[in-house]
């Protein structure tokens, strides 16, 4: 049998292995899977993340003085941290900077990292001239992959597949700014001109189709997923208090109001649940809306906010390595899912790592079925927000409902892991790729 060649790719992923980064993770991940398919892989990525060893990887600056600034800001707290160097480094870049990023918000003001694509497009066009690629992945994140992916395939003749992380257009509304615009024009050409296209929910692609209905049947749908994030799951052991834990960012959408509404709730009437009760919330700052609840409820005592884990120096261990960990010894899983539009079409990538941690999860969902399914097919609780005659206040209630029963099933029987693998994985969401681009792994 004759073996089949290898294929080169060309892979635009403005965030690439930064730690904590969905956008990152999504594509990290799968790179292992692909050098396995026999595929070899050159990776365009900005200079935030770390140099990659195992592929042929070039970290680029962006064009533009706005995403220079932002990527400096990330290299120079990596390597000098937060204090008085960095500030001062910062501050003298930023001025000189200055009379430019006036002109750049002023002639182009969408997200600072757009001007990427340039830096891509050049190093994209340099490297194919050496030796062609059988594929451009864009996958983002930042449209600037997406910009650039099409520029390469108008200029190599290459096919192109376009990967879409969250929706580029918020559903039910009309693009007005400069920044939606953009995104909206980025999709139009996404639905023209990729050879496939990819969204991460059933809902995301059925609106980018009735947008753009010329994408058709380039269309597809695969939901990214995770691999199993240990060899050995580390042991569950319960303490003396019931802990709730809430991984990820937070937003005046997504917030801890609701789950703030339902303990205030069982206060009235679970005292002593209460007072057995921790919310231990980790990520980035608290957002507004989350900090004034916490301040002015009864409650507020049960909050505990822990921030962004950063890498250990000591033990190795990433952020993420140390976030999963900790997920794995708590009692119950919190998924806030948000309240805003663009949530119909959106699932947390926190979803998948909580799918592997074989605890109890806890989540709301506003308007998705499919994340809904997702969660309740796998025996976790899912409560629906943003639907007919179900308000914040239902909300709450039905979250304070579950937080009682699974207290009581927590006090009585405890909470053992569940024994389920997930379904969700990464190595699935390569093998749907390849299929969809026509490569036998």
């Amino acid at each position: 049998m004759t073996e089949q060649p290898r294929q080169r790719w060309l892979i635009l992923a403005h965030a690439f292995n930064m730690d904590g980064r969905a956008a990152s993770q999504t594509i990290t991940d799968k790179l292992p899977h692909l050098r396995q398919a026999g595929i070899d892989m050159v990776v365009l990525s900005g200079v935030s993340g770390t140099q990659d060893k195992a592929f042929e990887h070039h970290q680029l600056w962006p064009a533009g003085p706005a995403g220079i600034r932002f990527e400096l800001r990330h290299v120079l707290r990596r390597r000098f941290g937060k204090g008085v160097l960095y500030r001062t480094l910062m501050m003298l870049a930023t001025l000189v900077l200055l009379p430019f990023l006036l002109i750049e918000k002023l002639l182009r003001p969408v997200e600072s990292s757009w001007s990427w694509w340039l830096s891509a497009y050049l190093m994209g066009r340099a490297l194919a001239r050496r030796q062609s690629f059988d594929l451009i992945y864009s996958t983002g994140g930042a449209f600037a992959a997406h910009v650039a992916g099409r520029a390469l395939k108008r200029a190599t003749g290459t096919a192109w597949l376009a990967e879409v992380h969250d929706p580029f257009v918020t559903p039910g509304r009309t693009p007005r700014t400069a920044q939606d615009k953009m995104q909206a024009k980025v999709e139009r050409q996404i639905c023209s001109e990729a050879d496939v296209a990819i969204w991460f929910t059933d809902q995301a692609l059925a609106s980018a189709l009735a947008r753009q209905p010329q994408l058709g049947a380039r269309g597809k749908m695969m939901l990214p997923g995770i691999d199993p994030p240990f060899l050995t799951l580390p042991p569950y052991t319960p303490g003396p208090k019931f802990i709730i834990g809430h991984f990820g960012s937070l937003s005046v959408t997504r917030n801890l109001g609701v789950i703030v509404a339902a303990l205030e709730r069982l206060q009235a009437y679970r005292p002593e649940l209460v007072a057995t009760t921790e919310l231990h919330v980790y990520g980035g700052p608290l957002d507004p809306v989350s900090s004034e609840n916490i301040a002015n409820s009864p409650v507020g005592a049960c909050v505990r906010h822990f921030g962004r884990i950063e890498a250990d120096p000591i033990t190795g261990l990433s952020g993420r390595d140390q976030i999963l960990q900790r997920m794995r010894a708590m009692d119950v899983l919190l998924l806030l899912h948000g309240e805003e539009p663009i949530c119909d079409e959106y699932i947390p990538s926190k979803c998948y790592e909580y799918l592997w941690m074989q605890r109890p999860i806890l989540a709301t969902v506003h308007r998705n079925p499919q994340m809904a399914d997702m969660l309740r097919g796998q025996g976790h609780v899912a409560v629906l927000t943003g639907v007919t005659g179900q308000g914040p206040d239902q909300a709450a209630q039905a979250l304070a409902n579950e937080l009682a029963r699974l207290y009581d099933r927590w006090c009585s029987e405890g909470l053992p892991d569940s024994g389920r693998l997930s379904p969700y994985t990464t190595q699935a969401a390569v093998k749907q790729l390849l299929d969809d681009v026509g490569v036998t792994a």
